[in-house]
């Protein structure tokens, strides 16, 4: 019988093999944001360039029909037919371009989405099929090979934004062509090298699979949209409402708030580099889960917390390496820097809808958090500019928080420890409010940092002394 360290260990070993894959892929696109303030000239044409990666993130759910999680799901499943579960996939995929062929006049609509039409189709296509290839093969484990994809995808990205930004300067739509290629040269990367030709049989088609992953994967759909409204409508709110605020256009405006995400983004690396190893760890591991998701919580929000108090404390200071500028974005950084935080725990939650294949508890939830958020949105930019998107935000991702950890409850009792979870929102709260109100405000920010950091410091001490236990061991193997 396993040792009940077992999981744990290969948690931790899936998370430092993910992290190999994101430190070249979500890292370097972590310096990649500053690098693209000077390629794209301006902030306006950043805004732009924005709008139209947000538009591509939300019609690669309608195109894909979310078919990806069901390839995961079902291809984790030792009894299912691996083919059948590619070739379902596939054929999905296929069947959403086509319907998106047809809807063009619809798309059309989207803002700027006109003038870029066949980038923007590429970009989707490209973006379905990679994912396809990619959580086929994290199906199959091989998941030194998705490191290996992530080192490659990242290169291949950057030598593609040097071609098609530095030298033929072809701004947004050298930026969208950049992303598509970068998405081919990892999907043909993966198909070749993870074998996934070998399991690419047209015949292995099955209906009755197909129906039960469409079964599972149509109510991502609208969760995946619904996140999408939670996460990036907000640019379009801003380009819609803020035209001409401050003297500024909407497109401006834009250019900020896509900023602003650059140090929101650390916690965004950290929570894809930890959910691509523990979704695999949550449905493979069956032996006393309640102690299992409850302890790997309360440590991964501890690491989260002690991040946001840092960024936050550091926002002004990190800012400077965008171009003068792009220098005020930094008042957007500590709200969508609590989003990233909040985003990372749903993500956790909802892994339990992932385990017990309950995909509709994620719509409910993403869906009410979504409405929230279009609400918000319109008032707060009423009241509060363009800066009213972010707080909007943090409360929509609370509320689908609030709602996962109540009808989470039902499959799986996670320990939540509300109180400390209280304790660390006050103080980081607090902590933002001393930054955007008090003109000396270094010192009572440092302060409360270091409290944070106090507070948590056991959780992330052990976090640590199973990474480097791990390490040490496998150099000493």
């Amino acid at each position: 019988m396993p040792s009940p360290q077992k999981k744990y260990t290969t948690l931790v070993s899936n998370t430092l093999l993910f992290a190999i894959s994101n430190f070249s892929s979500k890292l370097l696109s972590f310096f990649i944001r500053p690098y693209l303030s000077y390629a794209l000239d301006s902030p306006d044409v950043m805004g732009v360039s924005s709008l139209l990666q947000q538009a591509t993130n939300l019609l690669i759910p309608v195109v894909s029909l979310g078919v990806a999680y069901a390839v995961i799901r079902f291809g984790l499943d030792k009894a299912t037919n691996k083919s059948s579960v590619l070739v379902n996939g596939a054929a999905t995929i296929g069947l959403g371009f086509v319907v998106l062929l047809l809807a063009m006049p619809l798309v059309r609509l989207i803002p700027n989405a006109a003038e870029y039409l066949g980038f923007l189709y590429l970009c989707v296509l490209a973006s379905c099929m990679r994912t396809l290839c990619t959580q086929f093969i994290r199906s199959r484990m091989l998941n030194r090979l998705v490191a290996i994809d992530g080192v490659l995808t990242t290169l291949s990205l950057l030598l593609y934004y040097l071609l098609f930004l530095s030298v033929l300067k072809m701004g947004a739509a050298g930026f969208l062509l950049a992303n598509a290629l970068a998405d081919l040269t990892s999907m043909v990367f993966v198909f070749i090298a993870g074998g996934c030709w070998r399991y690419f049989k047209p015949k292995a088609f099955d209906k009755t699979l197909w129906k039960e992953m469409l079964r599972y994967c149509l109510p991502m759909i609208p969760a995946s949209i619904s996140f999408w409204i939670i996460n990036a409508s907000d640019m379009f709110f801003v380009q819609g409402m803020c035209e001409g605020y401050a003297g500024r256009s909407g497109n401006h405006w834009v250019g900020l708030l896509s900023a602003g995400y650059f140090l929101p983004q650390i916690i965004t690396i950290l929570g894809s580099i930890f959910y691509e190893a523990w979704q695999l760890s949550a449905v493979t591991e069956e032996t006393d889960r309640e102690a299992f998701f409850s302890k790997i919580f309360r440590v991964y929000a501890s690491v989260l917390f002690c991040c946001v108090a840092g960024i936050i404390m550091l926002c002004q200071l990190l800012m400077r390496v965008f171009k003068a500028e792009y220098f005020n974005a930094w008042t957007f950084v500590p709200f969508l820097t609590l989003c990233s935080m909040l985003t990372c725990l749903n993500q956790f939650l909802n892994s339990v809808y992932v385990v017990y294949k309950r995909s509709t508890g994620s719509l409910f939830t993403m869906l009410a958090g979504a409405v929230l958020n279009l609400i918000l949105n319109y008032l707060f930019i009423l009241q509060w500019g363009p800066w009213g998107v972010t707080p909007a935000s943090f409360l929509s991702l609370m509320l689908v928080f609030l709602l996962r950890a109540y009808s989470t409850r039902g499959l799986l009792e996670i320990d939540f420890h509300p109180a400390w979870l209280v304790l660390n929102l006050a103080l980081v709260l607090a902590e933002i409010w001393c930054m955007m109100n008090l003109t000396h405000w270094a010192l009572p920010v440092v302060g409360i940092t270091a409290v944070v950091c106090v507070l948590n410091i056991r959780e992330v001490l052990s976090m640590l002394d199973t990474l480097i236990g791990k390490f040490l061991k496998k150099r000493k193997n």
